[in-house]
C-alpha cells in the first residue's frame, strides 16, 4: 500500500500540533470506449507464437498451413502462406490479409480468396489470414465488426504473431482488406505503427456517423458486407441509446471513427472501388481518398467503372496494381 512521506520532520519543541491537509483526490480518468482508438492504442497485442495445426496441400511456390495463435485468451485460426526457396536475411516481407464478411456459421478457412492470396503467396510475401473469433474453429463468439472491436483485436494479435515468427521480416509488414476487411485494415493502422502499406479493396472506409446517415441510404439496403441482418438497428441503436446520436454526440462518435486520425496512419494506403458497388458505396473510398490528401498521407484511388463489390471483371488489374504498391512499400 502506498504511503505519504513527509518532506520534514516536526519540530521537538512545537507546543502545538499541526494537521497535515490531506492530499486532494484527483479526478478519475474517463476509460476510453472500447471501440475508440484511444482504446486500442492502449491495448496491448502480444499474439503468441504460431501453433502449426494442419499442413495443407503446397501452392505453386509456397508452402500452406493452417496455424492459431493467441487473441484474449481465445485460439484464433489462421491460413498461412510462406514461400519457398532462401530466406531472405532479415526474413519474407509479410501481408496480413483481413478478409470481408462471410457469415460466421459458413466461414471455412481454406475456401473462398483463394485467388487473392494465390496472388501475393506467389509474389514472395508471406502471408496470414486470420479467422476472427466465432469463425470457422476460432473460438469466442461472433459479435461483429462494427459494434465492438473484437475483430480488429484479433487482427492486431495476428500482427504480434506473425512478427515472432521466424520467417517473417517484422519490420516489413503490410496489410489487406476487402469490404469489412477494409474496415479493420483502417483501424488497425492508425492504432499501430507496424503496417508499413495498406491496400483496401471496396472498403467500408467511411467514418461512423458517415455510416450511420448514409450506407444503407446509399446501396438501396443491400448492405450484406455487414455481420447480420439488420445491422444499422442494432450497433447504431445500442450506441445512440448510451451516447446520443451523431449530430448531438460529435465528439463519440468521432472518437471511434479511424477517419479522424489519418494524420497518425501508419503508412501509404491504396484504395480500390467498384463504380457500381451495391454492398459497399465508391463514395466511401473516395472521401477517404480526399481525407488522406488533406491530412497529407500518401494515398492512391483506383475507381472501376463496371467493377462490383468483388471486382470480378477488374481482378488483374487491381491486383497488379496491388502487387505493384507492396513492391514499393514492402521490399
Amino acid at each position: 500500500m502506498a504511503r505519504t512521506i513527509p518532506t520534514a520532520l516536526p519540530s521537538r519543541t512545537a507546543t502545538a500540533t499541526q494537521t497535515a491537509t490531506p492530499p486532494a483526490t484527483p479526478e478519475p480518468t474517463a476509460t476510453p470506449h472500447p471501440l475508440s482508438i484511444a482504446a486500442l492504442r492502449q491495448g496491448e497485442y502480444p499474439g503468441s507464437r504460431l501453433a502449426l495445426e494442419q499442413p495443407l496441400e503446397a501452392g505453386i511456390n509456397y508452402a500452406r498451413s493452417i496455424v492459431s495463435y493467441q487473441s484474449e485468451g481465445l485460439k484464433i485460426y489462421a491460413l498461412l502462406t510462406v514461400p519457398f526457396g532462401e530466406r531472405p536475411a532479415a526474413g519474407w516481407p509479410v501481408i496480413v490479409f483481413n478478409h470481408g464478411y462471410i457469415a460466421p456459421a459458413e466461414y471455412r478457412t481454406t475456401e473462398r480468396y483463394v485467388n487473392y492470396m494465390g496472388a501475393l503467396s506467389r509474389s514472395g510475401y508471406i502471408v496470414l489470414r486470420p479467422d476472427y473469433r466465432g469463425h470457422g474453429s476460432s473460438e469466442g463468439v461472433a459479435r461483429g465488426a462494427y459494434g465492438a472491436p473484437d475483430y480488429v483485436v484479433d487482427v492486431l494479435n495476428a500482427v504480434g504473431a506473425i512478427k515472432q515468427y521466424s520467417d517473417a521480416d517484422p519490420a516489413r509488414i503490410g496489410m489487406w482488406g476487402h469490404s469489412m476487411g477494409g474496415y479493420i485494415t483502417l483501424r488497425v493502422m492508425v492504432a499501430t505503427r507496424d503496417i508499413k502499406a495498406g491496400v483496401i479493396w471496396a472498403g467500408v472506409v467511411a467514418s461512423y456517423p458517415d455510416m450511420v446517415a448514409n450506407w444503407s441510404r446509399l446501396t438501396g439496403g443491400a448492405g450484406v458486407a455487414t455481420p447480420v441482418a439488420g445491422w444499422g438497428t442494432r450497433w447504431t441503436r445500442s450506441l445512440s441509446k448510451t451516447f446520443g446520436s451523431p449530430q448531438s454526440s460529435p465528439k463519440f462518435w468521432s472518437d471511434i471513427s479511424a477517419n479522424s486520425f489519418l494524420a497518425d496512419i501508419s503508412g501509404p494506403l491504396q484504395l480500390h472501388h467498384g463504380s457500381i458497388d451495391q454492398v459497399v458505396p465508391a463514395i466511401f473510398s473516395e472521401t477517404l481518398y480526399q481525407q488522406l490528401r488533406t491530412a497529407g498521407q500518401p494515398a492512391e484511388l483506383y475507381l472501376y467503372p463496371q467493377g462490383d463489390h468483388n471486382l470480378r471483371l477488374n481482378f488483374e488489374e487491381a491486383m497488379q496494381r496491388t502487387l505493384r504498391f507492396f513492391e514499393e512499400h514492402l521490399k
